[in-house]
């Protein structure tokens, strides 16, 4: 298990990130999904939490297939899909990706949003006191991002807002900057798998990191869409995004349902988002890297050809039967 806690601030206040977060996560999942790939929200609705109170819960399924790296194609079937199960309980969230394919892996993510600029080292203390773990700050302006990810008009160091007055920050600008908030999150990495463990978490936490990246910035940038919003436009955008966004991968009907009362009492569904969910394809740690030169196997055909079903009474065969920037350790 490799845990880090990773800390982005924003040009904004809680209250105003509330907003935009819901944007830009169903806008982020809608320019992601393709035919038959992306994000398929399968449920949304409100969810009552015996101690966090009200909130949210949304299940959704990431399709993966042509996202992944080549390297990932060459050891998972064609067809899977990673899912995504969240409690918002504004200003606290829980995020949590598992895989079928994959039993050992997981990802739980802890969010917490106040306004400041990062400087709280102890927002977490009661959650992961015991445990170890790295402190990583992500400034929106300044760190880079992949290349074949960035676009000018989303990049804080060029983007200045016309309904706020906001942007084009420059270095420091953590350190000046009013008004300012700060997503604290926990970020927990689990393959328990003996002799990859370590590398894969650590490869994780780098895709991991990246998505952060990219969704702030984004948040930010398209902050002008979103300002005037009030929750109840933002939920309806968030439901004809998400209809829309589940037509385009080719779920039919669309699995949305956004509900004003929970189809299940907090105490059959307990909870164990904040962060976009469609991984970014990046290269292979040299662990997972498949030998060019590896001879391919022949224990099965090519091709595998059925009976033709009209041809079925010619047939003579009884018993046959078709069926149809830089991390730096916690301070004690």
């Amino acid at each position: 298990m490799l845990l880090k806690e990773y800390r982005i601030c924003m040009p904004l206040t809680v209250d105003e990130y509330r907003i935009g977060q819901l944007y830009m996560i169903s806008k982020h999942s809608h320019e992601q999904s393709d035919r038959g790939e992306g994000v398929e929200v399968v449920q949304n609705e409100p969810f009552e939490d015996p101690h966090h109170g009200n909130g949210q819960f949304t299940e959704k399924r990431v399709y993966l297939n042509s996202k992944l790296p080549s390297w990932a194609r060459a050891v998972v079937p064609k067809i899977f899909y990673v899912t995504e199960k969240a409690w918002n309980y504004y200003p606290y969230t829980i995020t949590e990706y598992t895989c079928s394919f994959l039993p050992k892996f997981s990802i739980h993510i802890e969010t917490k949003y106040e306004d400041n600029k990062g400087s709280n080292d102890s927002i977490f203390d009661n959650e992961a006191k015991d445990l170890e773990r790295e402190v990583c700050f992500i400034d929106i302006a300044c760190d880079e991002i992949p290349e074949r990810y960035y676009k000018e008009s989303e990049d804080p160091k060029h983007f200045k807002s016309e309904k706020t007055g906001r942007g084009q920050l420059r270095e420091g600008w953590r350190d000046s900057h009013q008004p300012i908030m700060c997503s604290y999150k926990l970020v927990t990495v689990k393959f328990e798998v003996w002799g990859l463990q370590t590398r894969v978490e650590q490869f994780v936490h780098k895709v991991v990191r990246d998505i952060l990246l990219i969704g702030h910035r984004q948040a930010f940038a398209w902050v002008d869409e979103w300002y005037d919003m009030t929750m109840d436009e933002v939920r309806e955008f968030e439901r004809a995004t998400q209809e829309a966004t589940n037509k385009k991968i080719g779920v039919f009907p669309p699995a949305v349902s956004i509900s004003s009362t929970p189809l299940l009492p907090s105490s059959v569904r307990s909870a164990p988002s904040s962060a976009p969910s469609t991984p970014l394809s990046t290269d292979a740690p040299e662990f997972l890297s498949v030998p060019k030169d590896r001879p391919r196997k022949k224990s099965a055909p090519e091709t595998l050809t059925l009976p033709d079903p009209e041809k079925k009474a010619t047939l003579n065969l009884p018993g046959i039967h078709s069926s149809d920037k830089p991390c730096r350790p916690k301070s004690e």
